[in-house]
């Protein structure tokens, strides 16, 4: 299944499972103090940040906590899910490299064109309860464009290594591969805005060293399941869950990826230069007009990112953009920075700041709230979605409410972390007791299963703060 493309200390099990993958920490050096998060969405850095442990809880609000115990070890040592194996997991903690969803890890060499790949390999030694449904499974995202602050929209590429209680990956099984030097089972199938690949490892296992994840990919490449113009942009390693969960583990992890040096005089290297004269061309209560002069390049510019106070909210390919869900009488700083063919990033622009218009209405002082939704998983003839809500404010909220229409007639039937009611094809959703105090610039997520028919379009959301 797909995961995408979200309280207590940790139990005595597993302070015990940290101190059993002490060993695996790293070379030299002091065993680092654990670090656990049991936030849905929550993230730490692991390894000097050359990955993010994300606890990635998607599809379930009972809780799950993560622990980094140094190195690359980490260990989920809070979990005991109980969802049936026939439809989407609960959770997908994870290790990641690359960018996942904007959020970019430091030195990870990705993106690379896949057509640009010179080799990706990865080592893997996990721990693996007897008991619960889950898979151990990499998470390869493939996207058109460089970057993107959203959902991928080329190929996921999924690597089972094991899996128990029989849970299955999404699609159908329509081939064999002998890839990498392994037997695997292919599972295909296509979601509402990008393809699936999954490679089950027949017989399964526990630990793999040097795995050619590229060989991997160059089959996915020959099914024509990836598109070779197509990036790389972002690799995870993770346990996905439907029941129990406790105790999975990985004990050591690496995965490193390079761009080929072969045909023409090698890999392009040199960045675009910094685009220029970014200026604010307009602003609502709610968005921002951003325009700027373009950048050049040895190669060629393919896109721009667009950063507000140095986070990435999204790409253009053109020389403006506009931002929008945000609160109304507040100033927002901006910068781009310009992406070529081969990833390379360019230094940013200068820096502006746009100030919104008075707003009307909706909350008190400096209140205000923006809502995006993201279908994470869907089959025939349902769908999980995920809605993200930001404080968009300069003051902590009471209360938020997310509203929406249905463009194609789908079928609410259950939601967690909200309190989520339809009427026809509208839909309100409101904060339960404990998620609707959000500070300002943070989010929390809640999320809505349904049924559809014949198309699952996704609506345009609105958010009010109080």
């Amino acid at each position: 299944m797909v995961a995408l493309p979200k309280f207590k200390a940790a139990t005595a099990v597993a302070a015990l499972l940290a101190a059993l993958l002490i060993p695996f920490a790293g070379a030299g050096g002091a065993q680092a103090a654990d670090t656990t998060t049991c936030a849905p969405q929550g993230t730490l850095p692991v390894n000097n940040g050359e990955y993010t442990l994300q606890a990635n809880e998607w599809n379930s609000s009972l809780q799950q906590c993560v622990t980094s115990s140094g190195g690359t070890a980490w260990s989920v040592s809070t979990a005991n899910f109980n969802l049936g194996t026939s439809g989407a997991p609960a959770t997908y903690p994870s290790l990641y490299k690359g960018c996942h969803w904007g959020a970019c890890t430091t030195g990870s060499n990705l993106p690379i064109q896949i057509s640009s790949l010179g080799s990706a390999t990865s080592s893997w030694s996990t721990v693996q309860p007897a008991s619960g449904a889950y898979d151990v499974a990499y998470d390869l995202w493939i996207n058109s464009t460089p970057t993107t602050a959203g959902q991928p929209d080329g190929t996921e590429i999924m690597i089972w290594l094991n899996s128990r209680g029989g849970v299955q990956p999404f699609g159908s099984q329509t081939g064999t591969s002998s890839a990498a030097g392994h037997s695997w089972n292919v599972w295909t199938g296509q979601q509402t805005s990008w393809k699936i690949i999954s490679y089950v490892l027949q017989g399964g296992g526990t630990s793999f060293s040097n795995l050619d994840v590229k060989a991997l990919i160059n089959d996915a490449v020959s099914r024509g399941s990836v598109n070779p113009a197509h990036y790389l942009i972002d690799a995870e390693a993770g346990f996905e869950i439907w029941q129990g969960g406790q105790g999975l583990a990985t004990s050591s992890f690496s995965f490193n990826a390079t761009s080929g040096t072969g045909g023409g005089g090698g890999g392009d290297t040199q960045p675009p230069t910094a685009p220029s004269n970014l200026a604010v061309s307009g602003t609502t209560s709610s968005s921002a007009a951003l325009s700027w002069t373009g950048s050049t390049d040895n190669v060629g510019v393919t896109g721009y990112n667009v950063y507000r106070g140095g986070t990435l909210v999204g790409t253009a390919t053109g020389t403006s953009y506009t931002d929008t869900g945000l609160s109304a009488s507040t100033g927002y700083s901006y910068t781009v920075k310009a992406v070529d063919a081969a990833g390379n990033l360019s230094a940013a622009s200068n820096s502006v700041t746009a100030t919104t218009q008075a707003g009307s209405g909706g909350g008190g002082s400096g209140s205000g709230c923006a809502a995006s939704l993201a279908v994470t998983n869907q089959w025939n003839p349902g769908f999980t979605d995920t809605v993200t809500v930001t404080n968009r404010g300069t003051s902590a909220t009471h209360g938020w409410t997310v509203t929406w229409t249905w463009p194609n007639g789908q079928q609410e039937t259950s939601a967690w972390n909200a309190a989520v009611s339809q009427s026809g094809s509208a839909v309100t959703a409101t904060n339960l007791s404990y998620n609707g105090a959000v500070a300002p610039g943070a989010s929390t997520t809640f999320g809505v299963q349904g049924s559809w028919s014949g198309s699952n379009g996704v609506p345009s959301l609105s958010c009010t703060a109080s």
